[in-house]
């Protein structure tokens, strides 16, 4: 079926854009800017989504999942013929590099916004790529790349390699089907595991082995190919802070990169997409050593991520330029045209739970506190109410920072995270916080091993500063509380003992609350630690509370609501900006990049009483932490365990997630088999100590 054709030159007068989130809103900006109606798709769990919001039309394609929805190349053909959209933009992820999609947009008689089906399947092959980039003289990383698949010969590989070495899928990305091997008596377990992932991700479980190169740094090249046969690049990214082989914070320029060395990176990122005949916006990912010596890794066929630290430092939208090189104008810059001025760097935040594992954090955004000032850049596509689907990646939004040079920029990234609060979900707020203020980011120390080298993921409760509880966080949460309680009071006029009259008084609230004569308490535990808060006005001003902490020495404080879920604790010494959020059995707040978790006080369960606490060895019924489909069970009831042995494997959001014994026991029961479909929070083992 023939939809739309556009003469070469001609600018589309609409677009449709499959995708969602913060990518979809953000190429929605550069449609309103350039005239061009954008058309968006969702899933029914996006009914309310901010890219539906944001689109001038808006048409449903399917259920949650993304295979039924996000991934319906008929469904979203078909949105496209019923609005008249001439192109269609991918994004990233979803279709974005899926060569099959690119060739029913042409078959349609659709623009695809990006590379051709040929160029797209080439790159998207990492053993091709790898095999073009030989061809053209750009170095690579030492491995195999072969045509068999076969487990015995992938073993022996691995051996003429040596280890350590990486398992890497060949159609894939962001982490997937990737697995760093140390011995070679993990290689057949870990090169199972490392298929399976590539298969749920990408379609194809085909992988291949390198050298895995110890502390190198991840950096990459932007390029912009047109249909008339110019190519240019637009300078680097470094990309090496990462977790789990995903990039966490991006900049640019690199600190490790000369001009000369910049100058070869550049014209290897050409020579290969060149004889890829590539064409539109595309990266070229390199690894660089200790010793300045860089190889190819992949190409992605498609906008980054990362693409706005790009945008500060050249001055180019490249969502515009996709969009005229798409429409077939030829590039209007030559590569002595592309200059780098100042610094900029991105950090992706996402909804993830240090205390499991970094697994993704599902549930409704309660808040969100977004930062501002000069300099501050945040893509985003939610806000508060909406929620995170365990059907989508748990990215929040991208925090950008600019600055004349890197350290301005890093100061402006620590000050913008200390300003952002999100509530509702756990997020890595205070991860990417530590990275700002760590004296090895700010030397430019940075390599793809940062935080495990930094010691940033530990997250046992041992950890000083993880136990540390600011006073002031204790003060706000009682504050907040009662000018809670005042809010929600019904107006009821009291006289005050000067004639006046007040609507609200918190001491003729009993409630739950203790009254010690003039004195609310409040008690809060944090850390499986009480902490007992008593206020109460001061006789001077009403406007002053006068707090005291576990019977300490009395403070008057002075709390402002500042809006946005913000509080501003006023002291002799100063005032401090404390994002505040009371429920009914917690209160978040977030300080200096720090988020808090208190919970109110509760009766006491008589299960906890009985067994304490948090006590691991109490622990019978291992959970899924979300919800996902049980891929490889590794235990069996009756089964002696060790502590940590892993029992059973998780697959959920495209990645394997490890349910291990909390302690060395036996196995009572294990309730689902491969394959089963388990809900978050569902108990999937049952364990019993070994007596």
């Amino acid at each position: 079926m023939i939809l739309h054709q556009v003469d070469k030159g001609t600018m589309f007068k609409k677009i449709l854009i499959a995708n969602r989130g913060e990518i979809a809103v953000r190429i929605m900006a550069t449609c309103r800017e350039m005239n061009i109606r954008s058309v968006a798709v969702y899933s029914e769990a996006d009914q309310h989504a901010q890219h539906v919001l944001c689109a001038d039309e808006a048409y449903l394609i399917g259920p949650a999942p993304a295979s039924q929805s996000y991934l319906n190349t008929a469904a979203i053909l078909e949105v496209a013929r019923r609005s008249g959209a001439e192109a269609i933009h991918p994004g990233y992820g979803f279709l974005s590099e899926n060569a099959e999609f690119a060739e029913a947009c042409e078959q349609a008689g659709i623009v695809f916004i990006g590379p051709s089906a040929a160029a797209m399947r080439l790159m998207g092959s990492k053993i091709a790529a790898k095999q073009l980039a030989r061809q053209v003289d750009a170095p690579t990383v030492p491995g195999y790349s072969g045509e068999s698949q076969d487990p015995q010969v992938l073993q022996q590989e691995a051996l003429n390699i040596g280890f350590p070495l990486l398992i890497k899928a060949s159609a894939g990305g962001g982490g997937k089907g990737m697995r760093v091997v140390q011995r070679a008596e993990e290689f057949p377990e870990q090169l199972a595991g490392a298929r399976r992932e590539a298969q749920a991700a990408f379609g194809d479980g085909t992988v291949f082995l390198e050298r895995y190169l110890q502390q190198p740094r991840h950096i990459e090249i932007q390029i912009l190919a047109d249909t008339h046969g110019h190519i240019i690049h637009l300078g680097e990214r470094e990309c090496s802070i990462q977790r789990r082989h995903q990039k966490i914070i991006e900049e640019s320029p690199s600190v490790a990169l000369t001009p000369e060395l910049r100058d070869e990176m550049g014209r290897a990122a050409i020579r290969i997409a060149q004889a890829a005949s590539y064409v539109n916006a595309g990266t070229l990912e390199f690894m660089l050593d200790a010793d300045a010596r860089f190889y190819f890794l992949e190409m992605n066929t498609r906008l980054q991520v990362e693409h706005p630290v790009t945008e500060l430092v050249t001055g180019l939208d490249l969502v515009r330029q996709q969009l005229l090189i798409a429409a077939g104008e030829p590039l209007a810059l030559t590569q002595k045209d592309i200059t780098s001025r100042g610094h900029a760097i991105e950090a992706r935040l996402y909804a993830e739970d240090p205390e499991q594992q970094f697994l993704p954090s599902t549930g409704v955004v309660s808040g969100f506190i977004t930062p501002e000032g000069p300099g501050v850049r945040l893509d985003s596509g939610v806000k508060a109410g909406d929620e995170i689907t365990q059907y989508y990646d748990p990215m929040i939004a991208k925090l950008i920072v600019y600055g004349e040079d890197r350290q301005a920029a890093i100061a402006r990234l620590r000050s913008a995270l200390e300003q952002c609060a999100i509530f509702g979900v756990t997020t890595n707020i205070p991860l990417l916080h530590r990275i700002s203020i760590h004296s090895a980011f700010r030397d430019g120390a940075t390599t793809t091993s940062f935080l495990d080298q930094h010691g940033l993921l530990a997250t046992t409760a041992s950890d000083e500063e993880d136990q540390h509880l600011p006073y002031t966080i204790l003060m706000a949460a009682a504050i907040s509380e009662l000018q809670q309680e005042k809010h929600n009071q019904p107006f009821t006029p009291i006289s005050s003992s000067d004639g006046r009259y007040d609507h609200y008084n918190p001491w003729q609230k009993v409630g739950p609350w203790r009254v010690a004569g003039s004195s609310r308490t409040f008690t809060y535990t944090y850390k499986d630690r009480d902490y007992k808060v008593a206020i109460q006005p001061s006789p001077a001003d009403p406007t002053i509370w006068r707090l005291s902490i576990d019977g300490g020495a009395t403070q008057d404080v002075t709390g402002i609501s500042a809006g946005q879920q913000r509080l501003i604790l006023r002291t002799r010494t100063g005032q401090q900006a404390i994002s505040v959020q009371s429920g009914q059995s917690e209160v978040q707040l977030a300080l200096a990049g720090q988020h808090y978790r208190l919970y109110k006080h509760q009766p006491p369960q008589v299960d906890s009483a009985a067994h304490g606490a948090g006590a691991a060895h109490k622990q019978k019924s291992l959970t899924a932490p979300m919800a996902g489909t049980i891929v490889k069970v590794q235990a069996q009831d009756g089964d002696i365990v060790e502590a940590h042995q892993v029992l059973v494997i998780l697959g959920a959001m495209k990645m394997e997630h490890a349910i291990t014994a909390p302690y060395a026991g036996k196995v009572k029961h294990i309730y689902y088999t491969e394959g089963a479909v388990v809900q978050g929070g569902a108990v999937v083992v049952e364990m019993e100590e070994d007596s």
